[in-house]
């Protein structure tokens, strides 16, 4: 999955700003795809993963995915700038802890209205807006399709996440979306992939994996350590660019076989 990519594409990547999202818009760099990075926030993190970026033509997006407007904006802004998005990447979440028994009420239901509006509805107005673009262009490559949409998940949608259960319910509806929108969109020529990563060693795990139950974690992985970001960003680049149209619909699971399902 090395050297430039020989037609230039655009993929619109969001969370980009760190862990998973900024090693994807690295390695799509990489091949000589032209990245809208998305950030919400950290603005100084996304200018430093753009400067780091190979190649030429890269840029900015800033959105609120939690709010329909300012991704809608966002995708119209992307669009005028870069062009066509040829791939979107749905990488941006939050896993917010709201155990059952110790969290109240009033936060139960707030801390579930984030993660759903941020994990799932942001992703699937994203995959519309994508959608909508992708099926309206001609169809110039067969083995690539009109576009892709590639949805990062979790081994929490399998496994269940105790600490966390929204977290678990909107990855396994991520799930459920990639599948239906595969099926939806496969007669367009449009393919969709989800990843279901396990434990990733980045800033947004890093209290989990260097704090006082990281053995714990640790010895739950057979490779005897967690993945890396470049692992799942290499996943994301080939189901982006290089998996056959064959695999539209399919969910891989990359968590080093911690978490084993049938």
């Amino acid at each position: 999955m090395s050297g430039a990519s020989a037609v230039r594409r655009v993929a619109f990547v969001t969370g980009a700003s760190r862990g998973i999202g900024a090693a994807v818009a690295r390695a799509l760099a990489a091949r000589g795809v032209v990245v809208a990075v998305h950030y919400r926030e950290r603005r100084d993190a996304a200018e430093a993963v753009l400067a780091s970026l190979a190649g030429e033509g890269h840029g900015l997006v800033d959105a609120d995915l939690a709010d329909p407007a300012s991704t809608a904006a966002a995708w119209a802004d992307a669009e005028a700038r870069f062009g066509p998005i040829d791939v979107l990447v749905n990488n941006a979440g939050v896993f917010l802890a709201h155990p059952p028994l110790g969290t109240s009420l009033d936060d139960w239901q707030a801390l579930w209205r984030l993660t759903v509006d941020v994990n799932l509805v942001g992703p699937a107005n994203l995959s519309w807006f994508a959608a909508r673009s992708m099926a309206a262009r001609p169809l110039k490559d067969a083995a690539f399709g009109r576009g892709r949409i590639v949805n990062v998940s979790s081994r929490g949608a399998f496994r269940g996440e105790p600490e966390a259960p929204a977290y678990g319910a909107t990855k396994a509806g991520l799930n459920a979306l990639s599948q239906s929108l595969a099926k939806a969109l496969a007669p367009n020529a449009i393919h969709v992939y989800c990843l279901a990563p396990g434990w990733v060693d980045t800033d947004m795990a890093k209290d989990h994996l260097h704090g006082p139950g990281a053995q714990a974690v640790l010895e739950q992985h057979p490779l005897g350590r967690v993945n890396g970001a470049d692992e799942i960003a290499n996943a994301a680049v080939y189901c982006a660019l290089d998996a056959p149209p064959a695999m539209t619909g399919s969910i891989l699971d990359l968590n080093g076989a911690s978490y084993l399902r049938t």
